[in-house]
């Protein structure tokens, strides 16, 4: 989800102490844990449906339910962590986010599922923002970018080996559906150590430089209206490639590839994982080439383009299915890389963290109403095993929605490429920010 607040930081930390590479890799750690435990119910759908008798509106509801906390959530969590700093609730998320993993392993009976994941989506909201400004105290402000891409692309472990896991621990999915949920639980809880681990670290040996006061919390809500339709076009992008990305290779992907492409459940798993295993190591490639060409919104363009034509080969053709998946995993590895540092050029410092925060909350409502709506829509039409061709409705559902997703980068690269523009076409943009 989630990738928020890539470059959103605070101030520049002079000479940075090495422990910063410690910190980035205890971040990536818990970061991981939270993303692998995110995806954990796409690759039990298909048990979940012939095990337990779920429907798909209620295989969908699982992954909606962490995104309804974040539509309440998320513009306090930037304040908690402005009042009680990032480390202490990166913590308090972390063992937020064990709670909710134990809790859907445990299973029985539904709404005790729907309860863990709503309080794991407690913990996911919060964590990846407050690892996130967490970085920026440790960084300097000219290797923050660099820090962030790497943070991306290792928090892309966790989605990947999650998918892996089809394989490397096909001894617990041949148990039935709840050993891999309760592996889910196990990893959280590393993560909740490596939480640990960061906030003793921060909490003794921070950076002078990244030390800021403490003050009362404070939301001006008159900052939620006043944006220029540069940064409305952005929000448009962030909700509407999220709202088909995450629900389709989250929720839906292995069902669908294991009942219209008569795929295994591992064969399903390895698939899907690439997508995310291709972005671990070009995610980094994409935000470099930004800074150094410019372009920024015609890559966005470019990038979210690949989304609606991989759901035309997915649907409409028998090409390979690692057609699909390559074309995904570049999308992957572009629009994230790109669409954050673009969002904190367009939106003035001060109101930077209110307008991250009304992205995240519209992403949250988007990424859950649309997971409902496939499942919704896969029900009505009798979708599964028994009838493949029922899945068509939702991938003509995913394709409608990425083409509105491609208007918003059309129209904010039209926007962009006039006088109105904030330099996102400039290659020297980030350069003099640097500097």
């Amino acid at each position: 989800m989630n990738d928020a607040v890539g470059a959103a930081g605070g101030a520049a930390v002079q000479g940075a102490s090495p422990l910063r590479w410690l910190v980035l890799a205890l971040a990536a750690l818990a970061v991981s844990s939270s993303y692998y435990e995110s995806d954990v119910i796409g690759s039990v759908a298909d048990l979940l449906g012939r095990q337990r008798g779920f429907t798909q509106s209620q295989i969908g509801m699982l992954n909606a339910a962490i995104y309804y906390p974040n539509i309440i959530l998320a513009l306090f969590n930037g304040v908690l962590i402005d009042r009680f700093g990032a480390s202490r609730v990166a913590l308090w998320s972390a063992v937020i986010g064990v709670a909710g993993a134990v809790l859907t392993a445990s299973g029985e009976p539904y709404g005790v599922m729907v309860a863990g994941r709503v309080l794991f989506g407690v913990s996911e909201g919060a964590i990846f923002i407050a690892l996130v400004a967490g970085l920026a105290q440790w960084f300097p402000r000219n290797g923050i970018a660099l820090a962030t891409s790497l943070f991306l692309s290792l928090a892309r472990v966790g989605s990947y080996a999650e998918n892996k896991s089809t394989t490397w621990a096909h001894a617990l999915f041949d148990r039935g559906w709840q050993p891999p949920l309760w592996l889910g639980a196990v990893i959280t809880v590393a993560g909740l150590a490596a939480a640990v681990v960061y906030y003793l670290v921060d909490r003794h040996y921070r950076p002078a430089a990244g030390r800021v006061s403490r003050g009362p919390p404070r939301l001006a809500w008159r900052d939620l209206v006043g944006f220029d339709m540069s940064y409305w076009w952005i929000l448009g992008l962030h909700v509407l490639y999220a709202s088909v990305f995450f629900p389709f290779r989250q929720t839906y992907a292995l069902e669908y590839f294991q009942h219209v492409k008569g795929l295994t459940l591992q064969q399903a798993g390895n698939a899907n994982s690439w997508v995310f295993f291709a972005a671990i190591f070009v995610t980094p490639v994409f935000g470099l080439l930004a800074d150094r060409l410019g372009h920024r919104a015609l890559m966005l363009v470019f990038g979210t383009a690949l989304l609606p034509l991989s759901f035309v080969v997915l649907g409409g053709t028998s090409l390979s299915l690692w057609v699909t998946t390559v074309m995904m995993g570049i999308s992957w590895s572009l629009v994230p890389a790109v669409i954050w540092p673009s969002t904190t050029l367009i939106v003035p410092p001060q109101r930077l963290g209110t307008a991250l925060g009304l992205i995240t909350l519209i992403q949250a409502l988007g990424i859950a109403l649309a997971n409902n709506a496939a499942g919704g829509l896969a029900d009505f039409v009798h979708a599964g095993a028994a009838n493949p061709a029922g899945y068509a409705v939702m991938v003509w559902f995913f394709f409608i929605l990425s083409l509105v997703a491609l208007a918003s980068a059309v129209l904010l690269w039209r926007r962009e490429s006039g006088p109105d523009g904030h330099g996102l076409e400039d290659a020297r943009k980030l350069t003099q920010e640097a500097t």
